[in-house]
Formats: structure tokens, C-alpha cells, sequence
């Protein structure tokens, strides 16, 4: 696999990077389209494309050093992908690292939670998301990718974004003072939903990003796309204000299903990826 966006020399060594990027290609849960086990090495493919100047923030956060670790390779069974990507993501805490895990499909953000929640006291997981993916079992495991979310509230707080699909049996496990629905996200020309998600957040985030949260249309090539997703700006004009308000430990992109003839989805992965980290790391450039 490529390093992410095909930096070399001491701004990808490990010992100086803050931050590491973590792939887990890793396929084995998913229910409908196949292939997200490709993504990680779609999404570093299309990182070597990023231009390293970021222009909303007039920042290089390439220069904070971002290693890309060896991938995790653990792929037997679902509950030792999760205790591998735990013990992995929690040796980067250990380090003082910022962890960025890339899927793979959802499943293997359930390790990256459980390392995070053993870490930070205080701690919410943010999930953006097309689905609410609070399923007890699916498909004869607990730890597919449509439960990640309720092992997720099992050791922190949840908050869910993006929400436009979900099964009957999920609608007694939601909070309703915690979930925002893209259609109710659609129709707030305000913005009141950022300030009421704010609401919900603790101290420390951990953040999970599932692709087919945007719309199909600019994202295809994910494993359940549903329509009524949110824009590209729209997320960002929401996560920096998270980052800027809250302490965010760490975060994962999964879901991303590569087509070899439509790289529009592998590269808006690689740029998500960028932006997050470029705000996580203001603050070194006593932004505002």
C-alpha cells in the first residue's frame, strides 16, 4: 500500500509523525455489496493526489508528520479482527499517537472504540452515518458491521448523525435526544441541529465516520448506499466545530467499496481524511 498521500522521509516516520494512519481491510461482515476490504488501499492510492496545502485553513498539517502503519492483517474471525484493531489503536493511544483507522467495512471501528473508551474517561462516540447500525445481531453475529453502534453504547455515550435507514427492532434502542436524521438535517436552513448535537457531546469524541452518510450521489462507492445523504461542506462546516469545541482522540473512515472506473469516492475519502486531521492540529498554527 501507498503512504498516505505519498509522503516520505521524517514527515512519514513513525517516531516523529502525531499522527498514524491505520489500515484494516477487512470485508468479512458485510451484508450487500463486497469489496470494502479494497478501501483502504483505494483511499492511500488516492491520497498521493492530495495537494499538501489545505486551502480553507492555509495550513500544511502534513508537516505534524502522518505515518501509515502496516495493515491489520487478523482477518479469522470478527472477534479477533476487533481485538486486533484494539490492540493496535490502543498502542497508538499509549504512544501519544492520533489514530486514524481506515476500513474496511464498520465492523472494524468496534476495536478502535473499545481502545478509545478504555482510554478517556468522559468519551462520546460520534457516528456519521446513513444507518443506524443498532442491531443486538445480524446475520448470526454480534459484531457485524449493521451492530457497531450498539457495541459502541455498551462502553461510551452515542450520538448518531446522519441517520435516514433503520430496522423496527432498532427504534427501542435509540436516543431520540441523540440521533439527528438527515431528513430533519435537510430542512434546518438554521442550523440548530449542530448546536443541539453539541448538546450531547462529553469532554472527549471519538469520532466514526461510515461513508454512505453523503449522498450517493458525490459517494457510490459504498457497501448500503442510501439516498437524502448529507454534502461534502455540510460535514466539514460540522466537524470543525467539533474539533474546535471538543478533545477529538482519534477517528476512522470505513465503507468505502472502490470502482476501478469512478475514483470520485477514493479520493473525497482521502480529502476527509486530511481535512480531519488538518483539524485536529489548528491549534499548532494558533488558528482561530
Amino acid at each position: 500500500m501507498e503512504n498516505f498521500a505519498g509522503l516520505t522521509g521524517k514527515y512519514a516516520d513513525y517516531d516523529s509523525a502525531k499522527i498514524v494512519v491505520l489500515p484494516v481491510p477487512y470485508d468479512a461482515t458485510s451484508s450487500w455489496i463486497h469489496g470494502s476490504e479494497k478501501g483502504p488501499e483505494a483511499l492511500l492510492e488516492a491520497s498521493v493526489q492530495l495537494e499538501w496545502y489545505d486551502t480553507e485553513t492555509q495550513t500544511e498539517v502534513y508537516k505534524q508528520g502522518i505515518h501509515t502503519a502496516a495493515a491489520v492483517t487478523e482477518m479469522e474471525t470478527p472477534e479477533s479482527l476487533c481485538a486486533a484493531v484494539e490492540q493496535r489503536v490502543g498502542d497508538l493511544f499509549d504512544a501519544s499517537k492520533f489514530p486514524v483507522t481506515i476500513g474496511g467495512n464498520h465492523t472494524v471501528s468496534i476495536g478502535a472504540i473499545r481502545a478509545a473508551a478504555k482510554r478517556f474517561k468522559n468519551l462520546t462516540v460520534l457516528q456519521l452515518d446513513a444507518h443506524s447500525d443498532l442491531r443486538k445481531s445480524y446475520e448470526g453475529s454480534e459484531l457485524n458491521h449493521a451492530c457497531v453502534m450498539n457495541q459502541a453504547k455498551q462502553v461510551a455515550a452515542i450520538t448518531q448523525v446522519g441517520i435516514r435507514s433503520m430496522c423496527v427492532e432498532e427504534t427501542d434502542s435509540y436516543d431520540p435526544s441523540r440521533i439527528f436524521f438527515a431528513r430533519d438535517i435537510y430542512f434546518d436552513h438554521e442550523n440548530r441541529w449542530e448546536l443541539e448535537a453539541f448538546d450531547t457531546l462529553s469532554e472527549n469524541v471519538y469520532l466514526t465516520i461510515d461513508l454512505d452518510v453523503f449522498d450517493p450521489a458525490i459517494v457510490p462507492s459504498t457497501g448500503t448506499p442510501e439516498p437524502g445523504g448529507l454534502q461534502y461542506f455540510q460535514v466539514l462546516h460540522f466537524l470543525r466545530r467539533v474539533f474546535k469545541r471538543f478533545n477529538v482522540v482519534g477517528f476512522d473512515v470505513v465503507e468505502l467499496c472502490p470502482n476501478p472506473n469512478q475514483k470520485a469516492s477514493d479520493y473525497l475519502a482521502a480529502r476527509l481524511s486530511y481535512e480531519l486531521m488538518t483539524y485536529k492540529f489548528l491549534k499548532k498554527y494558533n488558528q482561530k
